[in-house]
């Protein structure tokens, strides 16, 4: 039996390892790794598991009960109800809508309501952690379509709480089936009692978890804390996980649900962070690992006769969610171009039905073809998020954001000054701000329709469009213009819109903004000379102010600064030119090297060179330690 348990946790770790960082290279996500790695050791490809993958399931499901408290530690209530009307109102309907127009189609495919209604919920669902990567990614998170993703995201997340607690009731309306057969079932408190009896305990015991999560749960953590023991902390948060998995599993609901609530009750605690970090590795792991068992469980039999279904079901879900979040958008005011980036990137099913598929199957609502069926068009789903996003912006974003700037002749250019600054957000708009407090006019432009709106009400005149199109820059008079500030968010669009300047307008002077230094190598290699990493003299501010604090002089300082920028700056030209990652790593080594041994001999010359230079910074702080007696 252990050599069993040993040899299967062998083969389960080793698959992780080796699929999952193949797959988050290729652009399809941790979870479509884990799946992926599932199918190869499963009993339909390799066969290194088998009938042991139901009994692995039922211990992996461990983490998703962790996901869940860690998901309540994360809803802080203020939070919610700051949010209340972008995730009640968005993320409310979208749920609500989708899981109808699901429903309804289900039911034409000859799924009792019961069944449907189950199919609906579960795949209006969306995937959070692909969501909201590929957004961050793309710098999309602080937008109108990022806002409004995170909303509906969350209310998802939220909204499987109730779900979970709905199921049995749907298994017990009738016509639902039989449950399926388990043997880790285990004889409940409720068993046999009627169903208003059951519903009073179930809200007894919820109310019982709330009242202990204030009353005993904190004043227990305050003591053990004071131990200063991790380890015993650690075995707390799990002990208070795991009791009321157990007791949610006794009144018959999910043991997610109470784990949910429990993360709430403490997502005000000053305990808070404490426990997500001691939670996280035991949720990530066993997450991992219940994912692989879904995999391993597909009957790619079935799949294989009925692809057609499978492939049916996929476009079905796709056309459903985007007509509906298209939509919400529209209704709750989302410009075009935000509308479309917001709708396309919610178009998969999430992760969660996967927790939510198994679930059925226990209490009897979905057969085992239906949730094997299903899971594969959910994992189908998840796989093509890349192409629709790409889909979206090659192909319908151009024609939508063209076709909405002829909309708006708000946004037709009727001034010409000597600087255009392209991209106004946080880098564009201290730019910006600098320049008009010095009274010298530029114009400003952006892609992003909401910012636009958004900065016009703050009493800035904005211009929507596409900066690296010729016309656009035409009318914003780049012809006259002496200097053009690029400033836009994406690399892409910035080495786009430098191509459209040297052919149009040769004689700009082009201040380029570089988000790091690889992106400054592009930008090197495209023939720019004005080039501004973001993130550069902040580093070496700190720096200056670190040094200032430890004693040395602030004008020693900032000399020693502006020579590790002139220097690194030097370097990078020579290192923008080397292609093979091998010979950059070398390089790169050899010159951070050079750097610190000359930056250590300026150094010891301005300390022994008689650097004799001042700043009224430092002048005014040795008066103030001559005049109090102290030696400066």
């Amino acid at each position: 039996m252990e050599h069993s348990f040993f040899s299967t946790a062998l083969v389960f770790l080793a698959a992780a390892v080796l699929f999952v960082p193949l797959a988050k290279k290729s652009g399809l996500g941790s979870v479509l790794g884990y799946l992926i790695a599932g199918v190869i050791i499963g009993p339909f490809v390799m066969g290194f598991v088998g009938k042991e993958g139901q009994d692995i399931m039922h211990f992996a499901e461990f983490g998703v009960v962790m996901m869940l408290f860690l998901i309540g530690l994360e809803l802080e209530p203020e939070l919610l109800w700051k949010l209340r009307k972008s995730i009640l109102g968005l993320g409310g309907l979208q749920v609500v809508l989708t899981t109808i127009v699901i429903a309804g189609i289900a039911m034409l495919f000859n799924f009792v309501w019961q069944q449907a209604l189950a199919l609906g919920m579960v795949l209006a669902l969306s995937s959070t952690a692909i969501v909201l990567q590929t957004l961050s990614e793309k710098g999309l998170m602080k937008t109108s379509a990022g806002q409004s993703a995170f909303s509906v995201l969350l209310f998802q997340d939220i909204a499987v709480i109730p779900m979970l607690a709905l199921f049995p009731l749907l298994a017990t309306i009738g016509n639902g089936g039989e449950k399926a057969a388990d043997p880790h079932a285990v004889k409940t408190w409720v068993d046999g009692y009627p169903g208003w009896l059951h519903a009073l305990i179930v809200l007894g015991s919820i109310a019982a978890i709330i009242a202990a999560g204030r009353i005993a749960v904190r004043p227990l953590l305050r003591i053990i804390a004071k131990t200063n023991m991790r380890e015993i902390f650690t075995a707390s948060a799990l002990l208070i996980i795991v009791g009321i998995a157990v007791l949610m599993t006794q009144i018959g609901l999910s043991p997610a649900l109470g784990s949910f609530l429990a993360g709430v009750v403490l997502a005000n605690s000053e305990y808070r962070h404490e426990l997500e970090s001691d939670i996280e590795p035991f949720k990530g792991l066993l997450l991992g690992v219940f994912f692989i068992a879904v995999g391993a469980s597909i009957d790619f039999n079935l799949v294989a006769a009925q692809y057609s279904q499978i492939i049916l079901w996929v476009f079905i879900l796709i056309a459903v969610k985007v007509g509906v979040l298209l939509f919400l958008g529209k209704f709750f005011k989302v410009s075009i171009e935000q509308n479309f980036i917001f709708s396309f990137s919610l178009a998969q099913v999430g992760e969660f039905a996967f927790v939510l598929f198994s679930f059925s199957l226990q209490q009897g609502i979905l057969s085992a073809e239906t949730t094997s069926l299903m899971t594969a068009v959910v994992a189908i789903s998840m796989a093509l998020t890349p192409l629709i996003i790409l889909i979206n912006e090659k192909f319908i974003l151009p024609k939508v954001g063209t076709d909405e700037v002829e909309q708006r002749p708000a946004d037709e250019i009727d001034e010409k000054n000597p600087v255009i600054i392209a991209g106004f957000g946080h880098f564009g708009s201290t730019i910006g701000r600098f320049l008009r407090a010095n009274k010298i006019p530029a114009t400003y432009l952006d892609l992003d329709s909401d910012r636009v709106d958004a900065l016009r009400n703050m009493g800035f005149k904005v211009f929507y469009g596409d900066a690296s199109r010729h016309e656009l820059l035409q009318a914003a008079g780049a012809d006259k213009a002496k200097i053009i500030i690029i400033a836009i968010d994406s690399p892409e669009k910035r080495l786009e819109m430098i191509e459209t300047v040297k052919k149009h307008f040769p004689h700009l002077h082009m201040l380029v903004r570089a988000k790091n230094r690889f992106d400054a190598y592009e930008l090197m290699n495209a023939g720019m000379l004005h080039i501004y990493r973001e993130t550069l003299e902040t580093s070496l501010r700190v720096g200056v102010d670190a040094m200032s604090l430890l004693g040395y002089r602030k004008y020693t300082a900032k000399r020693l600064a502006k020579n590790f920028m002139k220097y690194d700056e030097a370097n990078m030209k020579y290192l923008s030119a080397i292609r093979n990652q091998e010979e950059y790593v070398i390089e790169a080594r050899k010159y951070i090297e050079e750097i610190e041994e000359t930056i250590q001999s300026d150094r010891q010359n301005l300390f022994f060179g008689g650097d004799m230079s001042w700043d009224p910074e430092t002048l005014r702080e040795e008066a103030r330690a001559n005049n109090s007696g102290t030696i400066g």
